[in-house]
């Protein structure tokens, strides 16, 4: 019988051709996760893993490393729903250094996205979403996984070879979720990057372990509260690029709070309401996003990121959040007390997910003068539903890489990816391990 692994290895082996608009999807990932890694760059959870490889020499995993860590340090990057993870942040780092080193062509490049994507698909759907609901943290499970495919596939390796890594890299996949809201959730990112990368190297020498390690006793979807199933898309028509899409972040916070944000956004557009007229706020979302969102009264930035309650709080105040929302500075300032103890979250009980897992995230505004303002979301912006516009994604990108004299002419050439021969341009916005003092300090 063929095991999970060796299914998904065939198919990643010879996907078959992607459509334009797969591509087009792809490039927009690629580009929007370019710009949040620049914007992470700084981050002291960059920082701190450069500090600590300092002496180490520079290889593609390190890169790997360094680079995803970058890209998941402001959680601005992407979701997807499928590998419950962010899949793009562990997944393009993690193959930058190999196309970058083999002189890949940006077709090439995103074909290895493209592979990568949907294995994290795959193995999502067959582990299900009670192994994120349990703790784990998708993108450091999920990622690792799926991204190793990608990687493996951008090597050349046939079938037999991305089985093995695939193994490898179900023995390498870690990470949890009561780390959110600390340094150390970007670096799950890295270290899935980074172990993607060594999953496929060792591949090459023959090192092997089981196929059937996903759903045999003791495997992965046993011991990671897995329920298991089989993915029968493989062979769709469309890539889950297509059919389900990653969805970029409007909002530079964790994405547990953006329906919410955008339920905001939309009354606030209807001018239904200010920010003055708002007595009280509540907030219902779905169990494991009420779970990530640890913190009602922030003292950093990073806990900021997963505070439905200050988030809330400058989204009404401000009508938007930006980057410099979430800096030491600014978490000071406007963690406003009194003003967060009038925003209350709860969630929808087991029973009501289980009967309906689709269900919405409820914004309840109450004024001052006695009205109540209801609106739901059942998807947050940027959703295949409801994209960006071209002016929105580059209006995002630009932010992000503003300190970067270029930013535009980048733009520009990642708009032409699929057609570019030559991705060396790429490297001057990923941090170079062997140059990464420099890139911390001087950006």
């Amino acid at each position: 019988m063929t095991t999970l692994i060796e299914t998904l290895a065939n198919w990643c082996a010879a996907p078959g051709p992607f459509s334009e608009r797969a591509r087009q999807l792809a490039g927009e990932a690629i580009t929007d996760t370019l710009a949040c890694l620049v914007a992470g760059r700084q981050d002291f959870s960059t920082r701190a893993v450069g500090e600590a490889w300092r002496d180490i020499p520079a290889n593609p995993a390190l890169s790997a490393l360094i680079n995803a860590t970058a890209a998941h340090a402001i959680d601005y990057d992407d979701n997807f729903a499928p590998g419950m993870s962010h899949a793009s942040a562990v997944l393009l780092p993690a193959l930058l250094p190999i196309a970058l080193a083999q002189g890949s062509s940006g077709s090439a490049l995103i074909e290895a996205y493209l592979v990568g994507l949907q294995a994290q698909a795959f193995i999502g759907e067959a582990i299900g979403y009670g192994h994120y609901t349990a703790g784990w943290h998708g993108t450091s499970t999920v990622g690792c996984v799926g991204s190793a495919a990608g990687v493996a596939a951008l090597m050349g390796q046939d079938a037999g070879a991305i089985a093995r890594t695939l193994s490898i890299a179900v023995s390498m996949a870690s990470g949890v979720k009561g780390q959110f809201g600390t340094p150390l959730k970007p670096f799950h990112a890295g270290m899935a990057a980074r172990n993607a990368v060594d999953a496929a190297t060792l591949a090459r020498t023959g090192m092997q372990g089981r196929l059937d390690i996903i759903e045999c006793p003791q495997g992965f979807a046993e011991l990671y509260a897995g329920t298991l199933r089989t993915p029968d898309w493989l062979n769709d028509r469309l890539h889950v690029i297509e059919r389900i899409g990653v969805m970029p972040k409007k909002h530079p916070c964790c994405g547990s709070t953006h329906r919410i944000l955008d339920a905001i956004a939309d009354l606030q557009a209807q001018r239904a309401f200010t920010a003055d007229e708002v007595e009280q706020v509540h907030c219902l979302v779905g169990i494991s996003n009420w779970r990530n969102l640890a913190y009602p009264q922030p003292t950093d930035e990073m806990q900021a990121r997963f505070s439905m309650q200050y988030c809330v709080a400058v989204m009404l105040e401000k009508g938007a959040l930006s980057v410099a929302d979430f800096t030491p500075h600014a978490v000071a300032t406007q963690a406003d007390a009194q003003k967060l103890a009038r925003i209350t979250m709860e969630a929808w009980t087991p029973e009501q997910e289980a009967e309906d897992p689709a269900l919405p995230h409820v914004l309840t505004l109450t004024l001052k003068d006695g009205r109540t303002l209801r609106h739901a979301r059942l998807r947050a912006k940027g959703a295949l539903e409801e994209p960006f516009s071209d002016s929105e994604r580059q209006a995002k990108f630009l932010d992000c890489c503003a300190r970067l004299p270029n930013a535009q002419k980048l733009y520009d050439r990642l708009h032409a990816l699929n057609s570019a021969r030559d991705i060396d341009f790429i490297r001057q916005m990923v941090v170079q391990p062997s140059a990464r003092e420099a890139a911390f300090f001087t950006l």
